[in-house]
Parts: C-alpha cells; structure tokens; sequence
C-alpha cells in the first residue's frame, strides 16, 4: 500500500481589492510559502487571520496548499 507524507506547505491569502470601471470585483493574493507542514487547521486559520489583520484589504478567502511524496511500502 502506498503512503503519502506531506513535505511542503503554503498559506495563499485572497483580498477583496474593490471593484473596476466595468463593474467587476478585484482581487490581490498573497502567498506565504514555508507553513509548517504540522501545522492544524485553527493554526493556520489563527496565522491567516493575524496576517489579514496587517492588510489594508478585506480578507476573503484562505487557501493551504500542500505537496506530498508518495511511496510505496
């Protein structure tokens, strides 16, 4: 059976930015790479947001992405 561990991490932050001469919403990403790989969920929903807080845009969404190696047994 192969098992997947997780090497790398990142935390990707998307900002509502406003809206354009056309009408339609902007939005800004920041991406933070290095996350802890153990880092939990209310972990890196308490580090989003203390990141967010320094923004001058409005937080609208939270992304982690993370890469595994997988391997066989």
């Amino acid at each position: 059976m192969a098992q997947a561990s997780v090497v790398q991490s990142s935390l990707r932050l998307t900002f509502f930015a406003g809206i354009d001469e056309e009408g339609k919403e902007i939005y800004k990403t920041r991406t933070y790479s290095n996350l802890n790989v153990a880092a939990n969920s209310d972990q890196v929903y308490d580090a989003a947001q203390a990141l967010a807080s320094l923004a001058k845009d409005p937080l609208h969404s939270i992304e982690r992405n993370d890469r595994s190696v997988i391997l066989a047994e």
